[in-house]
């Protein structure tokens, strides 16, 4: 289900990322990772896992609340009992983490993040900034600024046609709303 941004997601997701990495890696890099982990659900799943917004900046696209954890222009709790900031532009666990402690993400998030691992863990952060650049069709250019990437674009990037990226869309950002109205009985 399309939900709102979800910090502890997204710190599981970096945690599994870094895990796979020896526990180190460039900020960029693990930036592309997590995009691509939330790119690859909505192909499978028609949601994000995190929940965050999706945004092109002049290195690719991003998941911007994630983005400001990882740069801390925003504090949090749950991301900093995770991560640590390595020096050099990276970042790094506090902690090993084991599957069972990664209990925000399902069995199918888990699947998402090891196809990702596969394709991508790889790559240097430079190889999957460029990786992006070409092959995430709905990322554009912002010349030194940043705008929302909105979901029927990735629909589209992934493979949909026109009309099923706009009911994708269309369902992913009703449940989105309906996430945010029962939020505030929660």
């Amino acid at each position: 289900m399309a939900n709102m941004f979800n910090e502890a997601k997204s710190a599981q997701m970096a945690a599994y990322f870094l895990g796979k990495a020896g526990g180190s890696m460039p900020y960029l890099k693990l930036l592309k990772l997590l995009y691509l982990a939330d790119r690859e659900a909505m192909r499978v799943t028609g949601d994000s896992i995190s929940g965050d917004h999706f945004v092109s900046m002049p290195h690719g696209p991003v998941l911007s609340r994630t983005y400001e954890l990882i740069n801390h222009s925003t504090q949090s709790d749950v991301w900093d009992a995770l991560m640590a900031t390595a020096s050099g532009w990276s970042v790094k666990l506090r902690n090993s983490v084991s599957r069972s402690e990664l209990d925000e993400l399902s069995d199918q998030d888990i699947e998402i993040l090891k196809t990702v691992q596969r394709q991508f863990g790889a790559m240097s952060k430079w190889e999957i900034r460029d990786w992006t650049h070409e092959h995430c069709g709905e990322w554009e250019d912002p010349h030194g600024s940043s705008f929302p990437i909105r979901p029927e674009a990735i629909f589209r990037a992934v493979g949909c046609t026109a009309a099923e990226a706009g009911k994708r869309a269309a369902r992913y950002n009703e449940r989105r709303e309906l996430d945010l109205v029962l939020s505030r009985y929660a």
